[in-house]
């Protein structure tokens, strides 16, 4: 039998970028053609189309975005590509949370525990006491150093902030949010309860 081999948990790939919307939405449109590889890299790299300042880092953003979106399928892909405002902005979102658990263990963990605390903000400390906490749930984390600790809360923030959930990543002020209802209702139909219970947090 070959050894099957365990991957962590918690990565810290999440460092690589934002929510990156716009930019998602170029790549679902990729995904929902079914574009080839020949397809696929004119695309990316002779057409530019995610406007990035060299081909290697077109590449690394278009291997992160699309490693979000095939996290999930077709139906959020659209309303990635198509949704407006809020829409695709939540739809994004869930595809960050389904390919971070990083991501979405802290919404459910600590950000939903503040909402029930009627609590005001969050802080860095909470962020630190988490990644604490990760590595006692997950012993195959890898150590992190402080700069990567950072990274990964600053890419934390900065999507909790784009979705809404936090006023910016300066104040850390937490605010209520609605999930679109698409975007509720297509989890709920491809049966998403992970994501959906990482999502809907706030009152």
């Amino acid at each position: 039998m070959p050894d099957v081999k365990i991957a962590p948990r918690y990565r810290a790939d999440i460092t690589a970028g934002s929510l990156k919307v716009t930019e998602s939405r170029r790549i679902a449109d990729l995904l929902i053609n079914q574009v080839d590889a020949a397809g696929w890299s004119d695309a990316i790299t002779n057409r530019n189309i995610l406007q990035a300042k060299s081909p290697a880092t077109a590449r690394r953003l278009a291997q992160l975005i699309r490693s979000r979106l095939e996290t999930l399928g077709p139906d959020i892909w659209k309303l990635i590509r198509d949704g407006q405002g809020e829409v695709a902005i939540h739809a994004t979102f869930a595809a960050a949370v389904k390919r971070s658990p990083l991501l979405g263990d802290f919404l459910a963990l600590v950000v939903a525990d503040q909402y029930r605390r009627f609590g005001k903000v969050l802080t860095n400390r909470m962020f630190s006491d988490y990644l604490d906490g990760c590595r006692e749930r997950d012993p195959l984390m890898p150590e992190w150093t402080e700069e990567t600790r950072f990274r990964v809360r600053s890419s934390v923030f900065q999507m909790l902030a784009q979705a809404g959930y936090i006023e910016n990543t300066r104040s850390l002020k937490l605010q209520s949010v609605h999930v679109a209802d698409p975007v509720v209702r297509c989890l709920t139909a491809n049966r998403e309860d992970y994501v959906l219970r990482c999502l809907q947090v706030a009152p």
